[in-house]
Parts: C-alpha cells; structure tokens; sequence
C-alpha cells in the first residue's frame, strides 16, 4: 500500500506539483463517476472515451472505479443502448491488444445505467454507492457528476446532489456543467446564484472544452519559456494585429432548437475565442498553477476591454439556415429568423501594452474550410527593395494551429524571421520534414513547428484535470460574468439587425471579408443579396422611435439600440442644460445589467459629454466590498467611469464599508452618504436619476414588502433583498422623488410581463415599489424597447 501511494504522488508532483488544488486528488480509494445524461450525443462521442482513458491511467494508482450512466429513461429500455456505447471505447496505441480488451472488459463490468429523474432516484444511488462501500469494506475519495443536459436542467440536478448525494465529509465532489452558462449576463447570473445555493465553489467545473486542446492549454506556457524573445516584441510597437478563427463547413441541421436561441457570438465567441483572447494578452501569472492568479489576470483584461456595440460586429447568416428554422421549428414560410451563424468582432484593449491593437474574433458554419488558428501578426519594419522573397520580407507570426485545416495536425508555429523557440516540455516535438503546404501566407517550412508528440482529444485531457482537482482550465463565476457583462451589451444591441445571407462554402467568395477602420468594423463589399421573401414580416422592424404615454408618465419606446441612442442623446442633453444653469450635473446612477449598453453607448460615442462638470452618484449598492464583481460600482467603473475623463472626486461609491465591516448599522454609512449628498447637491435633487424594474416589480434596491414611508424624509437607507446579497443601501423614495428628471429603463422580452402588470396596477409601493416613484417637482420617463413594450 505505502509503494502504491509513494508512487502515486510521484506521479502527482511530476504532473506538475499543483499546490493546495492537489489535496483532495492525492486521496486514495473509490470513485464514484456519474454522467447524467450518460446516454446522449456528447457522451457518446466524447465523454465514456475520455473517462475510459482516465480509468487507464488510473488503473494502478490504487483507487477503485464506479461509472454510472444516467437519464431520464427507465433502465429496461436503456441499459443495452449505453453497452453499445461503451463497447465502442478505444485504447492508444501504446496499449496492447490483450490489455486493452482486459481493460475494456473490466471497464464495462463496471459500468452501469441508472434512471435519474427524480429525487428517489438520487436518493436510490447514494445508498446503492454506499452499501457497495460497507460490502467491500473500502474506503470513499470522491464523487463526480458530469451533467451532460440541458443548462435549464443544472440548478435542480444540483439540488437533487446536494440533499441526497453528498459524499462523507472526508470524500470530495466534482459537479461538472457543461457550456451554455446561460443566455446573457442577467441569467447567467441568475443560474451562478441558484448553484451556489447546492455547491460550493471549489466543487464546480465549468468545462470549455477549448480549454482542454493542446494547442490551446500551451499558449501561457509558450509564452512563459519565451519570454525572452517575447517581452520586446508584446506590444502595441510590434503586434499589427490578433486574430482568433474558428471557421467549420457544417451547417446546423438537427440542433436547430437549441442553436436559434443562441447563435454564433453565444455558441463560439462569448466562451471560446473570448477565453483564447484571454490567454493571449492576460500578464502573465508568476505561478502557473496557480489557478487564483491565472483568474485574476484574466479579469484585468476583461475589465480592461473597451465596450462592445454594433460598430465593432457584422452578422452574417448562410443561405439554407432559414429553411432549416421552418423545418425543425414548424414555422410557416414567412418566418424570419435574425440568429447569426457568422460573426466578426473587433475587440481594444485599453491598457498601454496593446493601446490601438485589433483583435479580432470571427467564427461561423457553413465557410471554406474547417480551421481554428489564433495568429499574432507583427509588424516588419524591414523593406526589401531587390529581393522580395527574402525571409526579412515575408510575414512575421506566430500561430497557434488548433488543427484540421491544411496542415491537419495542432501546432505552434513561429516564422523564421522572428526566433527559434524553446522546446516546450517533453511532451512536444520540433517537426524538421514538411509537407509542401502553407499555412496563412507562408510555407510551412518557413516557420519553426512544435506539435504534440501524442495528439489527446480535449475532453479527455480535461476529465483527468479534473479527477486530479485542477481547477486552471475551467471558468470561474468571476470569470463567467465578466464574459457575459462584455458580450451582453453587443447581443442586446444586434437583437434586430438583419444578418448578411452567405451561400455557404467555397460560394461566399469575398462576401465575408471585413474592412477595420479604426475602432469599427464592417463588410468589406457593400453588396448584399437578400432575396425578397426575406424582407417579409420584417415591417415591425422598421418601427422608429415612438413616444407616448406609461401610467400616466411621459414614454418612449424603441428597438433596443434606438431606445439607448435616444436615451444617452436625452442624458447629455440635461447635463449641458444643467451645466449652463448651475455649473454642475448630478447623476445618480443605477446597477445590474439592463443599463450596460447605456454605459458603453455614453463611453464611446458622447466624446462631447460634460464628464468634468459631471458628479455621479449611486441609486443602490450591493453590500459587498467595491472591488468585488457583484457591486454596482465595480461594474459603472468597468463600463464606464474608467472609459470617461471625469475627475475621481467627482465619483461617489456609497460608503457600504466605512469601518472595515459591511452595512453594519451602527457605523453610520447610509448617514453618511446623505450628508454627502446635502453637501453637495443643491436642494438634495439630482438632476437626473436612472432607474431599472426588476421582475418582482423592485427598483433600487427598493423591494416589495418595503413601507414607502418606512424611511421618513431619510435620502439613504439600508434595505433587505430577498436575493443575495441580502444587505443593500439604497436611495430612498424620498430621495428619488425629488430629483429634477427620473428615467425608468426597462429592456428584454423577459420583462414583457412585468410592463403588462404595471400598466395594469394602480399605484402601491408597498407590493410595486417602482410604482411609488412620483417626481415631486421633477418628470418621469419610462424607456421601454419594443421587447419588454410587445413581448
């Protein structure tokens, strides 16, 4: 036993020593692997390989193996459909015929299909594992589930693990979830909070299964072995530009459902060229291993990007998709569909390492040629005036190749005329004999080429990461949201533009080549083939901005994008208004993520806002340190203060941790933002407050249950939220009510309903608190788009 576990950690420290994250994997005894959804296309394809192979590795470690296939079928009618998956499993080539079919013999004894619907049924394997357990007298490391189901599906399956199927407390559990998290920062946000209710966060792997490519998971490492020929060249005097390309040939047929309510920028740019983009100008960590720094790193360039809006995509969408729709959908014939199957995002930087660089993130179906590369272009600053094919005057770049394409194998390439890398570790090999192929305009024998010496499929590098409790590769809550808080603003501002069609293939010649001017980008060729029936239906979409009345207030409405055009252009001008009356602009501002596109509307178009004359308050806050991601102020700085040339003392963060503690009553912080606010604010009136309506009707951090004359004539309060995090400050009705102009927002068809219950309601703060905001001597605006006005 001691020569078993010896060896073992020998093992463990070779892999590459990885600190606290190892503790629980150097436990020894029985595993207990359940996927759920254990019958399914990705377990099919990717998952009973990738844990076959973990078994493989693990077969002389000294822990024991239970796998369990679940789903929601009884087990007569699907146990024979998982053999015939697991008879499928292969073993590489370094294992031999007879110990392969030993192993896979072995492997399938110890494999079984359970039903997994209800909570009996979780209940009904919890006691199966543990009696097994009792009966053979061994002792328990760990569970893990990996949910291969539908996102809907995770918070209860979650709940149905955390009341039945927790290991002892000495035994770990891994829950495993699969990508989409979520549709737009608010759901996404939504699900993290429904499951940290079940699991903790160290019990969570958010998997990317770009993460877990070759190519992919040796770009830090790259970057570190070379940092000596890298850190001169790493910046914006030398890099021309970043592309990240994920292009495929296949269209979407049969995954119609779930692919029209996410699209390109969802599926493909918002997880993997966003993570890829990360890893490729994030600092670089100190420690590797460390997946703390690795997180944090990755969140400075997150919060570093400049906002996206409708100027930094092109859409396009291939020809047959809309045929498709009507097919797998059941629509009619004149069913239109906006969802993009191609995308070209332009993405800055703002920091002064990579100031005025682009990136670009395009991905779609249905192109020339299945490829993923991300290629870092440099510039040459070398002119041949004679001999144009010197190596000085061709391209210098590296790419990461993450394979197929034309040079079929992953790989790093470095063109001749930058430097020789080091070889990265003992696991990849130089490639010397070329086939007579080029890769991005240049002979492959013009670059210096690494690639792994064993090519690994990705889910199977990822599950052993996660059986040994490394958690590097795999998306934080941190990580997650910031993501979202990029890409929502974008998706919400293309939710009714019109998609280019593209025929597909070799057919879309230069349909979809971009032009970048400047921080914008567009279609390079302004001819663009939409064939009549395409344009049917769409006349709603040609609705302007339209002005009427909402409860009795003034109410403008319009498509998303419109509506925060017109809402920024009213903003602006009240703050010039108010600039030439009184000198200064008092704006107190509201969180979530409803405002983003607001934020990055006023950031990167309103150069002529009066920001310096401009105080900016807080509506409400969170009662969470300010450099955490769930507080309102760190998201309007991200967004928009940092963006903005406003003086820091003219920026008020509500003072939710005067003594080191949060919103403790006694510490006077509400008192103290008041005072702040007589001081400075004539009369206590801003001059503009904006305002969101969550779907309980709340607004502020005013919800229902609240007395509208519970805080008297008090401008600042602590409040209870009935989501976490519980304790909030906030403005008071009083407060609000007497500023010179109130501003509702209110976007997305999941608040279609909430619009139709206010306008039917009469006013009663206590159960709708937005209904209890009443200017006293001021005007309210309600901003609603077309979404939330017509579902």
């Amino acid at each position: 036993m001691f020569v078993t576990v010896f060896l073992l950690l020998v093992t463990l420290c070779a892999q590459g020593g990885y600190g606290e994250e190892r503790k629980e994997a150097q436990r020894l005894g029985h595993v207990s692997v359940v996927i759920v959804g254990g019958t399914g296309d990705l377990a099919k394809k990717y998952l009973w390989q990738g844990f076959f192979q973990l078994y493989i590795n693990q077969v002389s470690s000294g822990n024991t193996f239970s796998f369990y296939g679940g789903g929601l079928l009884p087990a007569e009618k699907a146990t024979a459909l998982l053999f015939e998956i697991l008879k499928a499993v292969s073993c590489s080539k370094d294992v031999s015929q007879e110990r392969c079919a030993l192993l896979k013999e072995q492997f399938l004894r110890l494999s079984q299909y359970r039903q997994l619907k209800a909570l009996e049924d979780y209940q009904d394997l919890a006691k199966h594992i543990e009696k097994r357990l009792q009966e053979e007298g061994i002792t328990e490391a760990g569970r893990l589930f990996y949910l291969s189901v539908p996102a809907f599906a995770y918070a209860d399956i979650a709940d149905k693990i955390n009341n039945s199927c927790r290991p002892n407390t000495e035994a770990w559990l891994r829950v495993v979830l699969e990508k989409p998290f979520g549709h737009d920062f608010r759901s996404a946000q939504v699900l993290a909070s429904q499951l940290e209710s079940s699991l903790k966060d160290e019990e969570m792997y958010r998997i990317d299964h770009y993460l877990g490519k070759q190519v992919v998971a040796k770009i830090l490492p790259f970057r570190t072995e070379n940092k000596e020929f890298l850190d001169p060249i790493w910046n914006k005097h030398h890099i021309e530009r970043v592309e990240i390309v994920l292009k495929e040939t296949l269209n979407v047929k049969g995954r119609i459902p779930f692919y029209d309510q996410y699209g390109v920028i969802r599926d493909m740019l918002q997880n993997h060229l966003t993570e890829i983009m990360a890893l490729l100008t994030m600092r670089l960590p100190m420690n590797l291993s460390s997946t703390e720094e690795v997180t944090q790193n990755k969140l400075r360039i997150f919060s570093s990007l400049l906002p996206l809006g409708k100027n930094q995509a092109v859409i396009g969408q291939y020809q047959a998709y809309k045929s498709e729709v009507q097919q797998e959908l059941n629509k009619t014939k004149d069913h239109i569909s906006l969802t993009p199957t191609f995308a070209a995002v332009l993405a800055h930087i703002d920091e002064a390492q990579y100031e005025g660089v682009p990136i670009l993130l395009i991905s779609g179906k249905m192109l020339d040629e299945r490829v993923g590369y991300a290629r870092i272009l440099f510039k040459n600053d070398i002119f041949c005036l004679q001999n144009h094919h010197s190596v000085h005057c061709k391209p210098k770049q590296i790419v990461f190749y993450f394979g197929h394409g034309s040079l079929q194998y992953p790989a790093i390439l470095v063109s001749k005329n930058l430097f020789k890398p080091v070889l990265l570790d003992g696991e990849w090999k130089e490639v010397t004999e070329h086939t007579d192929v080029s890769v991005l305009g240049l002979p492959v024998s013009d670059y210096y080429v690494q690639t792994p010496i064993e090519q690994r499929e990705a889910y199977t590098e990822l599950i052993s990461h996660i059986f040994a409790g490394r958690k590097n590769s795999f998306i934080s809550t941190e990580n997650l949201l910031s993501s979202w808080g990029l890409w929502t603003p974008l998706l919400s501002s293309l939710a009714s533009s019109f998609p280019r069609i593209y025929p597909g293939g070799a057919d879309n010649g230069d349909l979809l080549d971009v032009r970048l001017k400047g921080k914008d980008i567009s279609f390079n060729s302004e001819v663009v083939i939409i064939s009549p029936d395409q344009m049917s239906g769409s006349s709603a979409k040609g609705f302007q901005v339209m002005q009427g009345k909402f409860r009795g207030a003034d109410m403008v409405s319009a498509w998303a994008e419109e509506l925060v055009e017109r809402l920024a252009a009213d903003m602006q001008e009240a703050a010039e208004a108010a600039v030439r009356e009184s000198g200064v602009f008092h704006l107190a501002l509201s969180g979530g993520s409803t405002p983003l596109a607001l934020f990055h509307r006023l950031a990167r178009h309103h150069f002529s806002f009066p920001w310096r004359n401009t105080h900016v308050w807080m509506v409400d806050e969170r009662c969470v340190t300010l450099t955490q991601l769930e507080s309102n102020f760190y998201t309007l700085h991200n967004h928009l203060l940092q963006h903005v040339r406003i003086p820091y003392y003219n920026i008020h963060p509500m003072p939710v941790q005067p003594s080191h503690r949060l919103c403790v009553e006694e510490d006077g912080g509400a008192q103290l933002y008041e005072n702040e606010v007589g001081r400075l604010v004539n009369g206590s009136s801003f001059h503009f407050v904006l305002l969101g309506v969550g779907y309980d009707g709340h607004t502020a951090s005013l919800f229902p249950g609240t007395k509208a004359d519970e805080f008297g004539e008090s401008l600042v309060a602590l409040t209870e939220s009935p989501f976490k995090p519980h304790q909030r400050m906030s403005l008071t009705f009083s407060a609000i009510n007497r500023a010179h102009i109130v501003a509702f927002l209110v976007m997305g068809k999941g608040k279609h309903e909430l619009i139709t219950q206010l306008s039917r309601v009469k006013d009663s703060p206590d159960k709708w608190p937005a209904t209890g905001v009443k200017p006293a001597n001021g005007r309210l605006v309600w901003y609603i788009d077309y979404d939330a006005l017509l579902g």
